[in-house]
């Protein structure tokens, strides 16, 4: 894991609002779980598998087309440090998934490199998560997860995969990398849902 400067805050006693055991970061660390990945946006893809086995896949200029949308949200990484009001812009994934025909209640994103995280589908839909290319006005470093990451703020960070490249369907819900060793399968900051049995 690669640690970087801003890792360690503060507590902030004008942050009244934040989820239980976290605390205010003003900087944005950066922790990776293996080495960076650089993709270039000429090579950068994104599929979506349903159950059928047949995928759907965007090339960047193909989801450079699609609705874009401004999001501002907090985010809660499981390492205690919360960053207020970030700006991001992105494609909702209920874009993504338009023409998209599942029954499967569950979903694995999987990202360049290996990495992998889970979540319940109904947590990617209904405005809740995005494909993420764009953070405060600029392209999505590649530190961060650039040239596109997924967002979904509502769970802590280790959910927002870096570098993604796509979601497969599972009628099971299956442990991602993370989850794979002990973290809790659906994170949920406001709960402190950090590890299994959290």
């Amino acid at each position: 894991m690669t640690i970087s400067r801003g890792f360690f805050g503060h507590h902030d006693p004008r942050a009244a609002d934040l989820p239980p055991g976290q605390h205010l970061t003003h900087g944005f660390p950066v922790l990776t779980a293996g080495p960076t990945q650089l993709i270039s946006t000429e090579k950068w893809n994104f599929t979506i598998t349903p159950e059928s086995g047949e995928p759907r896949r965007w090339s960047w200029d193909e989801m450079m087309a699609l609705p874009a949308e401004e999001i501002t949200v907090d985010i809660h990484c499981v390492t205690r440090w919360t960053k207020l009001g970030t700006r991001w812009r992105g494609v909702a994934l209920d874009t993504f998934f338009e023409d998209i025909e599942t029954s499967y209640e569950y979903a694995m994103v999987r990202s360049y490199g290996g990495y992998t995280t889970n979540l319940p589908l109904e947590d990617l839909l209904g405005g809740k998560a995005w494909i993420a290319y764009e953070y405060e006005g600029e392209p999505l470093h590649i530190e961060h997860g650039g040239p596109a990451r997924l967002l979904v703020p509502h769970l802590y960070f280790w959910k927002s995969a870096k570098w993604v490249n796509g979601i497969t369907m599972q009628r099971f819900d299956e442990p991602g990398f993370w989850e794979g060793f002990g973290y809790h399968n659906y994170g949920d900051p406001w709960r402190e849902e950090r590890h299994a049995g959290d």
